[in-house]
């Protein structure tokens, strides 16, 4: 009886990573996903990740993550992993550059040695749009631009490589960090009287927001097509976080969002790039893939789930994705 193949995925307790591994799953892959040390018994493993076989492991431990992939021998490895802030990268560059950049490095030696061996390894990396904004010359985005670079040379050297650069993509399992679901959230709150108000910084930055679950389905596409592409991965359209508010309040049923709305200029950040829009023509082209879900849909469901949350108190369930 023939096995079946084997995903590797890093950074899988993340939103990106749960929807994927459940994506895989249903495909029929074994699917074996990488997360922080102590993290495997957390509530997310066990409410969204059932039937992926978590291993943890320190990515920025290059020998013990080479080993994983030795041992697990995956067909597919999707490196999702990464310090994904921004305003947080000035404050740890090192540690940015070792996640988002020294992590892929790992993952190609281990999968060019596989390859060698005669087991051959297909990669996926996920970049960013910030590599082209206006913080591009912050250590997030550096260090993702210089990833990208590495799979470029992992690719003339005949592994099958290719990276997206991925626009901004929710989904009701966003941690409440993000500033999006920090508006979902608070909104829900506000609605069912457990607070008086958020507390936002800037809103005049605009961004392409699409549903992380089809953005997964891209991945997938990416790394089976017959020649690698690297691709954009946007909806085309953007939005300020204005519109954001307005929408996500009258979801919530809360009338006159602005008077609830407090603005904090120590929540400002100057480094933010105002305007990131993908042109989605080259996805559609390359792999027959759009963004279908609506701006207006997503802050719907995120903001339902969120009312659900606050009422219920259970932040993770399997019926929240």
């Amino acid at each position: 009886m023939t096995s079946a193949p084997t995903a590797l995925v890093t950074g899988v307790t993340g939103q990106d990573g749960i929807y994927l591994a459940r994506r895989l799953l249903a495909d029929g892959l074994r699917v074996v996903g990488v997360a922080r040390p102590g993290s495997a018994s957390g509530p997310r493993v066990a409410a969204y990740l059932p039937g992926v076989e978590v291993r943890e492991v320190d990515i920025t431990d290059g020998a013990a993550l080479r080993a994983l992939v030795a041992d697990v021998a995956p067909q597919e490895v999707y490196n999702l992993a990464a310090l994904s802030s921004v305003g947080r990268s000035w404050e740890e560059p090192e540690l940015t550059r070792r996640v988002n950049l020294d992590t892929l490095v790992d993952l190609v030696e281990a999968a060019h040695a596989l390859t060698a061996a005669g087991r051959p390894v297909r990669l996926f990396q996920a970049s960013s749009a910030e590599v082209v904004g206006q913080a591009a010359d912050s250590p997030y985005a550096r260090a993702k631009a210089d990833a990208e670079r590495v799979v470029e040379k992992a690719r003339a050297q005949g592994l099958h490589a290719s990276y997206a650069r991925l626009y901004v993509h929710e989904s009701p399992i966003r941690p409440p960090g993000f500033v999006f679901r920090k508006i979902t959230r608070g909104a829900a709150a506000i609605a069912l009287g457990r607070s008086d108000e958020l507390t936002l910084g800037t809103l005049d930055v605009r961004r392409d927001w699409g549903h992380a679950a089809e953005y997964v389905d891209a991945f997938v596409r990416m790394l089976r097509r017959d020649e690698p592409v690297d691709l954009p991965l946007g909806t085309g359209i953007d939005h300020s976080l204005a519109d954001l508010v307005e929408v996500a309040f009258a979801a919530a049923g809360v009338e006159d969002p602005w008077s609830r709305i407090v603005q904090d200029p120590d929540l400002v950040r100057p480094a933010d790039s105002k305007v990131l829009r993908a042109d989605p023509e080259p996805a559609a082209e390359a792999i027959g893939w759009r963004a279908t879900t609506s701006f207006a849909d997503l802050v719907a469901r995120m903001v339902e789930v969120d009312l659900e949350r606050v009422r219920s108190g259970v932040e993770d369930d399997p019926r929240y994705l």
